[in-house]
């Protein structure tokens, strides 16, 4: 639509970056990059769908089966279901399915072999074989993604629904493909959207970018928000509720002055 295309930027991509380029020059600009080159072994030439079939055998994995590319983890427009991982690994790897549980263009995924699911750390996804098309959007454009939760309401960022969600437009699309062999950063707080364009296995590696005391020291996955900002947000869901003691009139004036002040004293300028 004409005056409505959202701002696209190729995520960089650097070749040759030794870890102390990386932690003094790149890491502390807090946005993402692809590094291309990196060591990571035979795995990417190894890791083949009879080699991968091998490794983990007939381990019972649960998977996300969809009828299409795009799951989304809000409307659950998929199924869960279990099979040995070997068997997960052979579907997974083709066009069109001879067994399926839902149609023979059923789409896979397997979120992780182990438990360790992170959401709220600095992340390098690792593409070790495939390809797969990322596209993500900065933490500054929170406001024009329509989030629930930590998740977007936008399903299809390629085609979105401009007369439902008329402020994504706004958000600056950042994008990038990963070949087998890269590496890319993504922040924390970032959100990203994948699309596996084939058969592919990614690692993820996290850490922590806080001081270990930001987080709760319960969790063990680090799904939670750093303990600072989940007091914050109780503080604000109690202040809300205290405004409905006020007429309407009232209540949107002094919320419009809340917002202003959270703009001018937590606000930065200087990223995204």
């Amino acid at each position: 639509m004409e005056g409505r295309e959202p701002l696209v930027v190729s995520v960089a991509r650097l070749a040759g970056v030794t870890r102390e380029q990386f932690l003094r020059d790149i890491y502390p600009q807090r946005k993402p990059v692809v590094l291309k080159g990196m060591e990571l072994g035979t795995c990417t030439t190894k890791w083949t769908v009879d080699y991968l079939s091998k490794a983990e055998g007939s381990k019972e994995v649960k998977i996300h089966v969809s009828m299409v590319p795009q799951m989304d983890f809000l409307s659950k427009n998929f199924v869960y279901r279990t099979l040995p991982f070997d068997a997960f690994v052979q579907r997974a790897a083709e066009v069109k399915h001879k067994e399926y549980f839902l149609s023979e263009d059923e789409k896979y995924y397997l979120r992780s072999v182990g438990e360790d699911v992170r959401k709220v750390m600095d992340n390098f996804l690792i593409q070790v074989t495939g390809r797969k098309r990322v596209v993500l959007y900065s933490p500054r454009d929170a406001p024009y993604l329509y989030l629930s939760g930590t998740k977007s309401e936008v399903l299809d960022v390629d085609n979105p629904d401009l007369e439902k969600y008329p402020l994504f437009v706004k958000a600056k699309r950042y994008q990038c493909f990963l070949e087998a062999g890269d590496v890319l950063f993504i922040p924390a707080l970032w959100f990203h959207n994948v699309i596996s364009e084939d058969f592919g296995v990614a690692l993820n590696v996290f850490w922590k970018h806080l001081p270990a005391e930001s987080y709760d020291k319960s969790d063990t996955y680090g799904n939670k928000d750093p303990t600072a900002a989940s007091r914050a947000m109780q503080i604000l869901d109690r202040a809300l509720k205290t405004l409905e003691e006020l007429p309407e009139e009232y209540r949107d004036f002094y919320a419009r002055r809340m917002v202003l002040r959270i703009q001018e004293k937590a606000y930065r300028n200087d990223y995204g």
